[in-house]
């Protein structure tokens, strides 16, 4: 269960470096695809909600730092809400 960063940009062509506890976020994002930010919430809700019970099967307790990352992508996504055309682009992964 490798930890996997991958990066973001936001609307306003600023970027940010994700954490995910595990490699399962893979699963849910496309390097180079673009999400409407609606979008992107809900599949970085469901990714990071699998990463942190992937960690809590393993160790028996949830990743508090997968929800913390969930908690910096909403506060940050909220600035651009009133955007109807605002996009999220995924730029990759690394560990």
């Amino acid at each position: 269960m490798p930890v996997t960063h991958f990066r973001i940009r936001w609307p306003d062509q600023s970027e940010t470096t994700c954490y995910s506890p595990s490699s399962v976020i893979t699963a849910f994002f496309v390097p180079g695809q673009d999400y409407t930010l609606d979008e992107f919430l809900v599949i970085a809700r469901q990714a990071l909600g699998s990463a942190s019970e992937r960690v809590r099967v393993k160790y028996g307790y949830a990743c508090s730092s997968a929800m913390d990352q969930l908690e910096q992508i909403e506060t940050t996504a909220a600035r651009f809400c009133g955007q109807p055309d605002a996009t999220v682009r995924v730029l990759g992964f690394g560990r």
